[in-house]
């Protein structure tokens, strides 16, 4: 392989640091930095890397190159995205992790990319931050706290890299950076299965577990005590049990035979499931590097490339998932019982199409709120209930050459965007194609055979996945514990404070909760202050100056907040000596004044103007599917109402308590949530908050 980007390097004035993929940013290489992420970053920028004399839409860049051998020089780059200029201030990743959305909106976000290969001698593209084929994406705001965004080794497009390679390359960054808290959405899978699944039956945690990254929240309620439960009883299930239940089943023999065969070439004894799986994992490992050794022996020169993780956050982009989910309008109509006729909903779905198309090429980004699409389709059409009619109806649905989609904004508003079919004549004919094998029923299609145990690690491990973990027979029990790992998708790795042993002394700033106003903010900004540094001879008044100068250049709206008084310090006076008066590495409370509250941009996760109550417990948004109830405006899970994720959402949608509010309940309700506290947990121990709803009428008053 060329490498052409070093001969791009060499036309720079200054010659380019070059520094070992796997040695890079281990303690002291190059750098050992020792206060917060903040100062850190900037510590990196300047001594780890290159400024790029380009800019990524207005973002300023640098790069760092990094060898991992004497042909490959992987580029590493790093983005800084100014919150003030940004076309996205808040952080939906933050929104959806526990206890983040209320953290106050930093200055600045930092982006760590490895882009795809084949874009390594390219400069970056503006739409940088919104490809999901890059290597590594991480992003972590100026206070330490940030996110995981997507990983992908051999298997998610690289030639060179391994996803553990890279993994352990983000892991080293975070830590010389000492950054806080990481969090990540596990949505990793390998030949279909979901190794959040997988992993934690095997280990006894995800993938990502090796590295730290621990339980944060769970989607539908689930809490951590449900995880660890649901993790026990899956990993505990008796390999015996397990071919005793299987005896009068078709996958007996198959079963049997497996378990049997790796049983016998393990030293020692498998007792459980998880010593199958973990041993059978181990074996593939072990088979993996054999076939690399004797590739490597029967062609020196040959590229080997072994199975390894897939860690890809991301759908690839082809022509039939790009339009899966997507129906024409002229389709979806003509399954609607509506007043108009089909040419006027056309009419006006096309009105609505040509205002989006208008706000698009003037804005050149962004979508319409609802209400702002409604207005200018009124420009044109005077029935207002015939546009809200097709405004209902219009999510992934293509108007002629246009796909129109909805979603929530940041804000929590609901927005209408606009993209245009990539190839017309191609992919419409493909989506007819679609709609047809859609209506048509499918054929009976043959079991596929059975794998001869030991010919193939992977597919043994697949097989006894599918039937072990996810079709167990007749055990409401497991079903439950599977869906509970399933729905657990958030986890975050923290990076506990450690004092160094130098002359300084270090403490968490934290604002007084007082100081905010409670009615339009939470007081829950951020768990452990800033840090922040002084000199052991320091005073009182320098601590001040120090806590002041963290919180303005962190915060947005602490760009002119001065500290005025230490909560801790008693009756010390500024020029009073801190030291023997306060530990290093403790917590301390200020007060002051300048805190901008009309701010628009307080917490990351944006304006906090809605309601999240689902019957199965959730009370805020996990990043899973929801609706909102046309009535009380109260959001929940479409899975948890009975609405599958392949079903479009209705165009109006009442929840079971406002129907109750209106008429008399059914004695049993088809959407009834099925709650797994009595068969993970005691009974003392709640899955799911029992779930009541209010009486909605009071809301429309």
């Amino acid at each position: 392989m060329s490498i052409p980007i070093l001969e791009t390097c060499r036309k720079r004035k200054r010659r380019p640091k070059l520094f070992g993929l796997h040695s890079f940013a281990e303690p002291g290489c190059p750098i050992n930095p020792t206060g917060p992420f903040r100062d850190n970053i900037r510590i990196f920028l300047k001594q780890c890397a290159e400024p790029e004399d380009y800019c990524a839409k207005g973002m300023p860049l640098w790069c760092t190159l990094l060898v991992r051998d004497k042909s490959c020089v992987v580029p590493l780059y790093t983005i800084e995205e100014g919150v003030n200029h940004s076309l996205n201030p808040f952080c939906d990743h933050c929104r959806c992790t526990e206890g983040w959305g209320n953290h106050l909106v930093s200055k600045r976000k930092y982006h760590v990319v490895i882009p795809n290969d084949r874009d390594w001698n390219k400069p970056l593209e503006d739409n940088v931050l919104n490809i999901h084929s890059h290597l590594l994406h991480g992003l972590i705001h100026c206070n330490g706290f940030g996110h995981l965004l997507c990983i992908n080794g051999i298997e998610g497009g690289s030639k060179y890299l391994y996803g553990r390679e890279i993994m352990d390359l983000w892991d080293r960054i975070c830590e010389i950076l000492k950054a806080r808290k990481i969090s990540v959405e596990d949505a990793s899978k390998k030949h279909g299965m979901d190794l959040r699944l997988l992993h934690g039956v095997a280990y006894g945690h995800t993938w990502f577990g090796r590295w730290g990254y621990k339980f944060c929240r769970g989607s539908y309620g689930v809490s951590e005590e449900n995880y660890d439960r649901a993790i026990e009883i899956l990993s505990s299930q008796k390999l015996d049990k397990i071919i005793q239940d299987f005896s009068d089943r078709e996958q007996s023999r198959q079963i049997k035979c497996m378990v049997q065969h790796y049983r016998d070439l393990s030293e020692s004894q498998l007792v459980t499931i998880r010593d199958l799986f973990k041993f059978m994992l181990t074996i593939k490992s072990r088979s993996a590097l054999q076939k690399k050794l004797v590739a490597a022996t029967a062609s020196p020169s040959a590229s080997v490339q072994k199975n390894s993780i897939r860690i890809s956050f991301h759908k690839k982009d082809n022509s039939k998932e790009k339009y899966l989910r997507c129906k024409r309008f002229t389709s979806v109509i003509a399954h609607m019982d509506s007043r108009w006729p089909a040419k006027r909903l056309e009419f006006a779905a096309e009105v609505i199409v040509d205002a989006l198309k208008q706000h698009k090429s003037e804005v050149g980004h962004g979508g319409m709120t609802r209400q702002d699409l409604r207005d200018a389709a009124r420009m044109h059409i005077g029935d207002t209930g015939l546009l809200d009619y097709v405004l209902k109806s219009m999510n992934n649905v293509i108007v002629g050459c246009h796909i129109v989609r909805r979603g929530i904004n940041s804000a929590r508003v609901l927005e209408y965007t606009i993209d245009d079919v990539d190839n017309p004549v191609k992919d419409l004919k493909l989506l007819e194609a679609t709609e047809e094998i859609h209506q048509k029923p499918l054929p009976e299609l043959l079991p596929a055979p059975a794998p001869v145990p030991g010919t193939d690690v992977y597919n043994d491990v697949v097989y006894l996945y599918n039937n072990t973990l996810l079709n167990y027979p007749e055990s409401e029990l497991l079903e439950l514990a599977t869906q509970a790992v399933l729905d657990s998708k958030h986890f975050v790795k923290d990076r506990p404070f450690r004092d160094e042993d130098d002359q300084l002394l270090r403490f968490f700033c934290q604002v007084m909760p007082g100081l905010f106003d409670a009615e339009n903010m939470a007081t829950e900004t951020s768990p452990a202050g800033e840090l922040v540094m002084v000199p052991l001879h320091a005073t009182v008044f320098d601590l001040k100056q120090a806590a002041e100068k963290a919180l303005r250049d962190t915060y947005c709206i602490m760009d002119k907040f001065v500290v005025t008084e230490v909560d801790n310090l008693g009756e010390m006076e500024d020029r009073d000596v801190l030291f023997g008066a306060l530990e290093s590495g403790a917590e301390i409370l200020v007060r002051g004044s300048g805190i901008d509250l009309d701010s628009n941009l307080k917490h990351e996760g944006g304006a906090d103007n809605w309601i999240v109550r689902c019957e199965c417990g959730a009370r805020d948004d996990d990043g899973e599917r929801m609706i909102a109830c046309d009535i009380c405006e109260v959001w929940q899970h479409t899975r948890c109402c009975g609405i599958e994720d392949s079903e479009a959402v209705p165009p109006l949608f009442v929840c079971p308590g406002c129907c109750t509010s209106f008429g008399p309940p059914m004695t049993n309700s088809p959407l009834e949530f099925q709650c797994s506290d009595d068969l993970l947990l005691d009974s003392a121990t709640m899955y799911g908050m029992d779930y009541e709803y209010d009486n909605c009428i009071g809301l429309l008053q």
